[in-house]
């Protein structure tokens, strides 16, 4: 009795092992179908991820000149954001096309749009006004969607802020606009939080490529 007890006991032991080897098995071949499927995901994700911001870098491939347009990327809120290696600083008497509207950058002219709280009713020569941007300026812009009562609002705060200037722009894309060299961002209205944190940021900020050039004895307009 005690021989046939103990040969059952160790065949219920070997088919218990046998189940937990079974199991732990089945445990490794679910990892590792797990990572799989993971790694699949965190691929489609990134190529989705480069796909969209090549769709965001690649919004305009060319200029009228046939050179290739600065790349840009987009923040998680919004702002553009230019290769400030791709825009160019020189000095040019003719016209330039620039990729952007309003331009945030590039050749641009000699001179200078006053910038110094400057507030313009009618558009700004725009080799001029990306000078200003070059000097450290803020540039808001608008067309004719702007609310009165913003306008009202964002004329105040440049005119109290040295190193920025506004003006209208007619054929830009979006009511009001913001933009530095390299930098540009929609806002939907002077009361938008990013008009203060972007004028903290760009005014005289770290993108200026001449921090302390002036922004009085330019152009008037």
């Amino acid at each position: 009795m005690g021989s046939a007890k103990n040969t059952s006991s160790a065949s219920r032991k070997a088919r218990i092992e046998e189940m937990r080897r079974a199991e732990r098995a089945r445990d490794r071949r679910g990892r590792v179908v797990t990572i799989t499927l993971s790694a699949v995901v965190v691929a489609a994700l990134a190529v989705g991820g480069v796909v969209l911001f090549q769709n965001a870098s690649d919004d305009s491939d060319t200029v009228a000149d046939g050179k290739s347009a600065p790349k840009f990327k987009v923040t998680a809120d919004g702002e553009k954001v230019w290769n400030a290696k791709q825009l160019g600083r020189t000095h040019v008497t003719k016209d330039v096309s620039y990729a952007m509207k309003p331009p945030v950058g590039g050749d641009h002219d000699q001179v200078w749009m006053n910038c110094n709280g400057d507030v313009y009713k009618d558009e700004l020569p725009e080799r001029n006004a990306v000078h200003s941007l070059e000097h450290g300026a803020v540039w808001v812009t608008y067309n004719d969607k702007a609310k009165p009562a913003d306008l009202k609002k964002l004329e105040a705060k440049v005119k109290q802020t040295p190193y920025s200037l506004m003006s209208p722009v007619k054929d830009q894309k979006d009511p009001i606009m913001l933009s530095a060299w390299g930098h540009q961002r929609t806002v939907t209205g002077a009361a938008d939080p990013k008009v203060k944190s972007f004028f903290s940021s760009y005014v005289q900020g770290k993108q200026t490529p001449e921090p302390g050039a002036a922004c009085t004895g330019g152009k008037p307009q």
